[in-house]
């Protein structure tokens, strides 16, 4: 799962640095030729997406570093944590849903991922098997059931 999450970073570091090195100065270069730069749209657009870039990059080179101090000899195999594949049952109709908890870089709602900062994420943190956790969601409170799980080292 690590591996998966620096290389989707470094594809994505891959993909605007390219933009910031090699698109960005020719829109610019293209703005310039225009003349006034006082009302220049292209040049401003430009030069604010080139504000972005620098701030994802520098955003996706902490994340990286990041990744690269985790150590999975410490993520836990007795409770949930990183990486983990939760079964949970809301306690109020019954619906059993899975999640996998990852970092906020790898989220997919379609695969069920979710973050661990997330409300649920962050519930559900360190949970056995058989415990019930009380999440307050925008929607409203929900509380779920720990049915079982799957930690890094299983999958």
């Amino acid at each position: 799962m690590i591996e998966e999450l620096q290389q989707k970073i470094g594809e994505e570091a891959e993909t605007l640095l390219h933009e910031l090195n090699v698109i960005l100065p020719r829109e610019i270069e293209t703005a310039v030729a225009q003349g006034d730069l006082r009302e220049n749209s292209e040049y401003t657009a430009a030069l604010e997406r080139q504000g972005f870039i620098r701030a994802r990059l520098d955003h996706l080179a902490r994340r990286m570093s990041q990744l690269g101090e985790i150590d999975i000899e410490h993520v836990p195999t007795d409770r949930v944590g990183f990486g983990s594949k939760i079964e949970v049952r809301d306690v109020a109709d019954g619906e059993i849903e899975c999640f996998t908890l990852t970092l906020g870089d790898d989220i997919d709602f379609d695969n069920n991922q979710i973050s661990m900062e997330s409300p649920i994420g962050k519930a559900l943190l360190g949970k056995r098997k058989g415990e019930s956790v009380n999440v307050i969601l925008p929607a409203g409170a929900r509380e779920l059931e720990v049915l079982g799980f799957e930690t890094l080292h299983d999958l």
